[in-house]
């Protein structure tokens, strides 16, 4: 009997793992790289989850933040950028997304974009970003689009309550997107809550594992994993 997809890999990652850690499970994770989605809500927790990963691969992985796809608008003016709705699904560039996706899963590197969400817009200067056995794709839409769900092996959705994320994403703004206190209430009155009620709650349903982003710190990414792998090895 033929053993299903990606069985090889992540029976070697298990075993590995009992004998010598996560850097050695990493190695393991081999051949065709793996896509796993990670998704949730702003503030949710699914950077903390997704960079947790990247450690216990220690540069096995690499990570795709969905935040650097978003769509080039640097013909429009910053204020015209101001106004535009950017937590909708189509903010996002999934063409581009799709592209870069197939070519890590071929196993070439690409040439990643980047993106000011200050300026809300992108850089004139890309990063390199190498394939590595397990690519993480993470950020609010990463369930959203078909194209995309039709490439991820496993799906993951990070759920916290509403008033926790708020708080968690107006410290994030204000401290490291150079935000003002008034702008980030404002676009999440306006836009951030009815779009996630619209378009990032609903994709909960795709998913294979829902985790609570409370709880990151003991649902660790080490349980984590053993959860994807007693889901993908059978």
């Amino acid at each position: 009997m033929k053993p299903r997809r990606r069985e090889h890999a992540f029976s070697d990652a298990r075993e590995r793992r009992r004998g010598s850690g996560a850097g050695a499970a990493a190695e393991a994770v081999a051949r065709r790289p793996f896509l796993l989605g990670i998704a949730g809500g702003t503030g949710s927790g699914k950077t903390t989850l997704a960079r947790d990963l990247l450690r216990q691969f220690e540069g096995s992985a690499c990570l795709i933040e969905l935040d650097c796809y978003y769509r080039d608008r640097s013909d429009l003016t910053l204020q015209q950028r101001q106004l535009l709705n950017y937590d909708e699904p189509s903010a996002i560039d999934h063409d581009l997304l799709c592209q870069h996706l197939g070519v890590l899963l071929g196993g070439a590197p690409i040439a990643r974009p980047c993106y000011s969400f200050a300026e809300h817009a992108r850089l004139p200067r890309v990063e390199n970003v190498a394939p590595a056995p397990l690519v993480i794709l993470e950020g609010l839409f990463a369930l959203a689009h078909e194209s995309v769900r039709q490439l991820l092996d496993f799906k993951v959705f990070v759920d916290a309550p509403a008033d926790v994320r708020f708080i968690r994403r107006l410290r994030r703004d204000c401290l490291e997107r150079g935000r003002t206190m008034e702008s980030v209430i404002a676009q999440y009155l306006a836009t951030v809550r009815p779009m996630h009620l619209a378009h990032i709650e609903p994709t909960r349903d795709f998913a294979d594992l829902v985790v609570s982003g409370q709880e990151l710190e003991r649902e660790s990414a080490a349980s984590v994993l053993r959860l994807l792998e007693k889901k993908m090895v059978r």
